[in-house]
């Protein structure tokens, strides 16, 4: 048996993956970077692929279950990860795969009924929540609410609902995407809700981290990807928030806001409904903060900003996205906002 890289500008190479994993219920993600295969004779009997740290595309065929192959690909894409200077990785797989993976030292983060996520390697969520725990001198015994925001830029929208909830707990930590797939970068966009909170004492803003809302959680957030997948990973990214970040820091609301625009944030809004109570989570559902009639939005911020229509962002955002906005950086970030059509 062979272990061989596959060619990923070859589109026959990728095909042949894609016809293998096919057997298996499965679909070639197009955002790996690195896939191998491992052929007996000229066919292939396992493969795995990997996006950054993200391990993925994993299957082996039945009749080659026993023979170590698991281990022979895990042990190459971790290899992969390491040269390239991660020391923490995710597997993301099948419920039926989770004693695989853990047979090589593999910990279950959360699963649903059919999709799983596994990590190995020098952190872990219980590492980053008690990190948090401490780094922010957090009363775990106070009872708390949460917020989780991309802030894409911050508006006067996202800056009502925290004040909301600011008023309404005695506590408010606010969760910031840290995943860098956004029109505004992951530094700005965090300080930019730091700036516009600086007012509510009783509000913490920190990184969202790679457990909420990120490539491993919950990758169609970015893509705006609605496929049969989408309800798979809304239910997985929730089931991480309330399992793990609601339990360990004692959080028992967390506040959204309508989404009256984007079809995923919907979905999203709509299963988190259904999973956080079984976590003793209560969801407050806030009606958007309204200017001119329309609803306020970042991606209205966005468009105005395509537009260059600043004395309408004025409007909608606190003065210190503003004055962002108009600073020199700010114009950078709205020529590409110009240049590209993304839904970020």
């Amino acid at each position: 048996m062979n272990v061989e890289i596959v060619n990923l500008k070859s589109n026959y190479e990728k095909k042949e993956v894609s016809s293998f994993l096919n057997q298996f219920h499965l679909n070639y993600d197009e955002t790996v970077d690195y896939s191998i295969v491992i052929r007996n004779n000229d066919d292939i009997v396992a493969t795995a692929s990997k996006t950054k740290n993200i391990i993925k595309c994993f299957a082996v065929d039945d009749s080659m279950r026993g023979e170590g192959l698991t281990n022979i690909l895990v042990t190459n894409l971790l290899n992969k990860i390491f040269e390239e200077g991660m020391l923490h990785t995710f597997v993301f797989t099948k419920p039926s795969n989770i004693d695989i993976f853990k047979g090589v030292g593999f910990s279950l983060v959360s699963q649903t009924d059919k999709v799983a996520l596994l990590e190995i390697g020098t952190t872990s969520i219980d590492k980053t929540i008690d990190n948090i725990i401490t780094k922010y001198n957090i009363d775990i015994n106070l009872e708390k609410a949460i917020l989780i925001m991309n802030c894409n830029p911050f508006t006067l929208g996202h800056q009502y609902l925290i004040e909301k909830a600011s008023k309404e707990n005695h506590q408010v930590l606010v969760f910031i995407v840290e995943e860098d797939k956004s029109s505004f970068p992951f530094v700005d966009r965090i300080d930019l809700v730091k700036k516009g909170t600086s007012h509510l004492k009783n509000v913490i803003v920190l990184p969202g981290t790679e457990y909420i809302i990120s490539s491993a959680t919950f990758p169609n957030y970015f893509l705006r990807k609605e496929d049969d997948s989408l309800i798979e990973y809304i239910k997985l990214d929730v089931t991480i928030t309330g399992e793990h970040f609601c339990k360990k820091l004692g959080i028992s609301k967390r506040y959204i806001g309508e989404e009256p625009y984007c079809k995923v944030t919907e979905k999203y809004n709509e299963i988190m409904l259904e999973i956080l109570g079984k976590f003793g989570v209560d969801v407050v559902l806030v009606p958007r903060k309204e200017s001119d009639n329309m609803a306020i939005s970042a991606s209205t911020v966005r468009k105005y900003m395509r537009e260059d229509n600043y004395d309408a962002i004025k409007k909608i955002v606190p003065p210190t996205t503003y004055e962002f906005l108009i600073s020199e950086k700010g114009r950078e970030i709205a020529e590409k906002i110009k240049s590209h059509n993304s839904a970020h």
